[in-house]
């Protein structure tokens, strides 16, 4: 209620009071006189109510009309709202799928032996390191007889140094023996020729003959000594393989009792216990790799054509935002599968975030297509009548305007809104993240609202919240 109205209120609640006071005087001074003229009384009262109806109506007009405010203070308040300017985006033609996702380098582990569970090292889901210990089995052989056999190779190996060594002394003797026989048979040539020209007697001759035989026996003697150092080497250095070659066997006995990581990893479930008696080839456990996966997509027959190599892929990022993870198409099988009507495409997925697991089945979007274009977020949209709208921010009518509009009125205590809210339908195409392609009725760096929308009818004033 304006000032006017207010003055207006109070100078008819005056005239009222003063009427009603007035017409209980004349009420009373009527009663007075009641004993003297009854029929002059009725006239009076009859004049007194008229003229306080009349008063009263008067009063109530005239404060109706003192009460009518301005138009421009009639005019709803602005609603805060936030918007958002349109740019050009790279808009995607997407084909929707679902793929199975399959590790490059994963090992079942099974024992080479059967015995009973001993120890575990690991739990589900440890990451381990090539070589490191998993769980350990009941040993058939002890260390005792690990130890033995040591014990036994190390004999052997003192066997065959002691035969070496006289095999290489032997050898070495035979030089001065073949050397011996040389210098007897030099001199039995000496005494021959001195003996026939008379110079010596025929006894010396039989004394060098004599030492040249002994030289002779000894040089073969020698020989025939090597020949069985040398079988005697062999033999053993067999002895000392056979020693080592049962050591190793109660040696890779004992290590078959322990099941080591082949490879780099995560430990998958364990389906034994301390304590299970497991056979050969039981499932003990599985090793995945994660980095890398393949991702398998089954594309059905009738879109297999629109699949081709180097086609990007994307498997969103569902529940924790950002980018999604991406890769490109690297195999497309020539052939579809008999039972399910599918041609097999396959991409290699680098799990860089580590999200990703074996065996998981994902959404994919094959990006078949790109091309620029404008994306409005899906919390502008407003549909109404099974049509979509958004509303864009526009001017609000200058004064002059809204003067032409509406009849002259007080100036406001406010500054009227500068801008507000046009409702405009829109034609939506895919969708795309969490926003919509638009194929029309938009241009490009026109602002649109994207909060506040409940409250918002097309002209409504708004004002726009700084991010």
């Amino acid at each position: 209620m304006g000032k006017r109205g207010r003055l207006a209120f109070f100078a008819t609640f005056s005239i009222v009071f003063m009427t009603s006071h007035a017409s209980s005087t004349a009420a009373t001074e009527a009663l007075q006189s009641s004993s003297v003229a009854s029929s002059q009384s009725s006239g009076k009262w009859l004049i007194w109510l008229m003229g306080l109806i009349l008063l009263s109506g008067a009063g109530f007009v005239l404060w109706r009309l003192s009460s009518r405010e301005p138009a421009a203070m009639q005019m709803p308040g602005a609603v805060p709202v936030t918007v958002e300017q349109l740019e050009m985006a790279m808009l995607q033609e997407q084909a929707g799928f679902v793929g199975t996702l399959d590790a490059q380098t994963r090992v079942v582990l099974r024992p080479e032996v059967a015995g009973r569970i001993t120890r575990v090292y690991v739990a589900a889901g440890d990451r381990i390191s090539a070589g490191d210990p998993i769980m350990e089995l009941t040993a058939d052989r002890s260390q005792a007889e690990v130890s033995a056999a040591l014990a036994g190779i190390s004999a052997a190996r003192s066997s065959r140094d002691t035969a070496q060594a006289r095999l290489d002394s032997l050898v070495a003797e035979q030089p001065r023996l073949e050397a011996e026989l040389d210098l007897q048979t030099l001199q039995l040539e000496r005494t021959q020729r001195l003996v026939t020209a008379g110079a010596l007697a025929q006894q010396q001759l039989d004394e060098v003959e004599r030492d040249r035989n002994v030289a002779i026996a000894s040089l073969e003697a020698a020989q025939k000594q090597i020949v069985a150092a040398r079988a005697n080497v062999a033999e053993t250095e067999f002895l000392l393989d056979q020693a080592q070659a049962q050591a190793n066997a109660i040696r890779e006995d004992l290590l078959d009792r322990t099941i080591t990581a082949p490879i780099s990893g995560i430990v998958g479930d364990i389906p034994v216990k301390l304590g299970d008696y497991v056979e050969i080839n039981s499932s003990l456990t599985s090793i995945t790799q994660n980095e890398t996966l393949d991702l398998e997509i089954a594309i059905p027959t009738e879109q297999a054509s629109e699949i081709q190599l180097g086609m990007p892929v994307e498997i969103p990022n569902f529940g924790v935002g950002g980018s999604p993870v991406t890769a490109t198409i690297d195999f497309v099988a020539p052939r579809s599968d008999v039972d399910t009507q599918t041609v097999l495409a396959k991409a290699e997925v680098v799990n860089s975030s580590g999200r990703l697991q074996d065996d998981q089945r994902v959404d994919v979007r094959v990006i078949l297509a790109q091309r620029s274009g404008l994306l409005v977020p899906a919390t502008a949209i407003t549909r109404l009548g099974g049509q979509t709208f958004v509303y864009v921010v526009a001017e609000a009518p200058s004064e002059t305007e809204q003067a032409a509009a509406t009849p002259p009125a007080e100036p406001a205590g406010e500054a009227a809104p500068q801008q507000m809210a046009q409702l405009r339908p829109v034609t939506l195409g895919a969708m795309q993240d969490n926003s919509f392609q638009v194929v029309e009725g938009l241009d490009n760096g026109e602002v649109i609202v994207t909060t506040g929308l409940l409250n918002l009818q097309d002209g409504t004033p708004i004002v726009v919240l700084a991010e």
